[in-house]
């Protein structure tokens, strides 16, 4: 066994060794609770009495109502690639995390009447008899009809396979039921509960805001405009957008060749969303980002230092945590599901915690945007070269060219794609720090004890090349995961180093608020 040791430019972040070992991230699964998919052939378990006969399919899934859970063997499989993780891959974080955040509230209100002391989030319906809750099968049967009612108004383009997936396991997609004594009826109810009360939460989830035709899903409608634009960096501290090959999130080098567009901010009525643990994003404060105000010539020149310097010195290492930090579903999802698992939970269990981290990250994103829209700070790749315009530089030179010396700023780009939002704070971070700290107060502990496993070649920015050799990273505790999320965000390009320190600790305060809210649900302590 051999080590690596990546170093982190971030002060007050210590450096770690991990083990190099056989491994291969193609059966690292993604976590996306979204991404409804899952492979089988043996007969399926049927319901009894709560669903309605089930539609016709030829294929069935192994899927036992009475001993499985829907959310770890079904909805998330966190032990095998999910058959639609490329039709999911490509959606932004923020819609990833809002369509999650409603299919995840929907379990919890779902399962709530047949646990002792739980009361939905958004429905009251009532509590199911002991005998009832002694077993999986109703509380299976209703969380995937919650499921089924979401999907419906938050992802229609995934109902097709959602619905294949209920009827393979003899369930029937089409059963309308409202009975609020059968668990399809309590599914029902439930998910409509949910989605009646964030179908217009400010997202714009329908398309309509200012609109009376051709509705436009989450388009904007708060009237942001950049300063800068993609041809002129008027202003060197504010966010620039990017011009980038159309269908861009393919994959590097899979976009439209010769088409070019513009970036557009992503989601800024973000800010203006309703959150579930606070009323106001802007009463969480966030000191300005002095580090990148060009008028503080000295500091901005060095955040942009270092962003060159780390370019320059990336490792192998370094390059795949950044590609796995930046896929949401892996570098934050992965986690959550791997702890569930380590700890063995109950279907309860998973519903509460992943209530928990998905009421954490939801709200997180909330503030972060609030944050995002009023410092419109700028990214790297803009300030990297206004400070050193056609001058050349050492640093990364681009797909399997590794360090050159030779590379003129204005050709320098960041290892990871930029994102389409301004830079500060990184909402990677905070999204990390908020889920570790919602889990530690879950669990009561720090303790993650997390592999994943990447064969050599397999990163999608140089395929074949990176890694040199099969690695295999640990993460110990949350603190350790926490920390290498932060400085990804470094080692790609994307953020400086004070954002993503300011990141963390911003982050966490999140988690510690969806934890009690999550806690009060839990034991039924709310208001009707």
């Amino acid at each position: 066994m051999t080590t690596t040791s990546g170093r982190s430019p971030v002060s007050g972040l210590s450096p770690r060794r991990r083990s190099v070992l056989l491994g291969g991230i193609g059966g690292a699964s993604t976590a996306a609770l979204a991404t409804l998919g899952h492979s089988g052939t043996a007969a399926a378990s049927q319901s009894t009495g709560s669903a309605a006969e089930p539609a016709a399919q030829p294929a069935q899934i192994e899927f036992d109502f009475d001993n499985d859970n829907f959310m770890r063997d079904l909805l998330s499989n966190p032990d095998g690639a999910s058959p639609v993780l490329e039709a999911i891959a490509p959606m932004d974080v923020t819609i990833f995390i809002r369509i999650t955040n409603l299919m995840q509230v929907a379990w919890f209100d779902a399962l709530a009447p047949y646990h002792p002391t739980a009361v939905g989030v958004y429905s009251r319906l009532g509590r199911r008899p002991s005998s009832e809750s002694a077993t999986n099968r109703n509380m299976n049967i209703a969380g995937l009809h919650a499921s089924n009612q979401v999907l419906k108004s938050a992802f229609l383009e995934r109902l097709p396979v959602l619905r294949d997936l209920m009827a393979a396991i003899g369930l029937n997609p089409d059963d309308e039921s409202e009975d609020p004594t059968t668990a399809v009826g309590i599914g029902n109810l439930a998910g409509k509960a949910v989605i009646a009360a964030r179908e217009r939460d400010g997202m714009n989830q329908i398309g309509d805001e200012g609109r009376k035709y051709n509705f436009q899903p989450y388009r904007d409608y708060t009237g942001y405009r950049p300063v800068n634009t993609a041809f002129d960096l008027v202003n060197p501290s504010r966010w620039q957008p990017q011009l980038g090959p159309h269908n861009r999130r393919l994959g590097p080098g899979l976009g439209d060749k010769g088409i070019f567009i513009v970036q557009h901010f992503i989601t800024p009525q973000l800010r203006l969303t309703k959150p579930y643990t606070f009323d106001d994003p802007s009463d969480f404060r966030l000191a300005a980002p002095r580090h990148s105000d060009h008028t503080r010539e000295r500091d901005y020149k060095r955040s942009v230092d270092e962003i060159l310097e780390v370019s320059a010195n990336l490792t192998d290492e370094q390059k795949v945590m950044a590609e796995f930090y930046d896929n949401k579903m892996l570098g934050i999802g992965l986690s959550v599901l791997a702890a569930a698992q380590a700890h063995d939970l109950d279907i309860h269990g998973w519903a509460h915690l992943l209530l928990t981290n998905s009421v954490a990250l939801f709200d997180t994103l909330l503030a972060a945007w609030h944050h995002k829209n009023h410092y419109d700070a700028v990214r790297p790749i803009s300030a990297v070269r206004h400070v050193y315009g056609d001058r050349r530089v050492t640093a990364w030179g681009g797909p399997g060219k590794g360090t050159v010396r030779d590379i003129p700023a204005n050709e320098w780009t960041s290892y990871l794609a930029v994102g389409d939002h301004s830079e500060y704070p990184s909402g990677s971070t905070t999204l990390c720090s908020a889920e570790a700290q919602a889990s530690r107060r879950f669990f009561d502990d720090d303790v993650l004890a997390w592999t994943q496993s990447f064969p050599a070649g397999s990163t999608l920015v140089e395929p074949g090349v990176s890694p040199a050799r099969d690695l295999e990273l640990h993460w110990e505790t949350w603190t350790d995961h926490v920390e290498d999320c932060a400085t990804s965000r470094v080692w790609g390009g994307v953020h400086f180093s004070k954002t993503v320190e300011r990141s963390v600790v911003f982050g966490e305060q999140f988690g510690d608020l969806a934890y009690e809210f999550a806690q009060r649900h839990i034991n039924g302590d709310v208001e009707d």
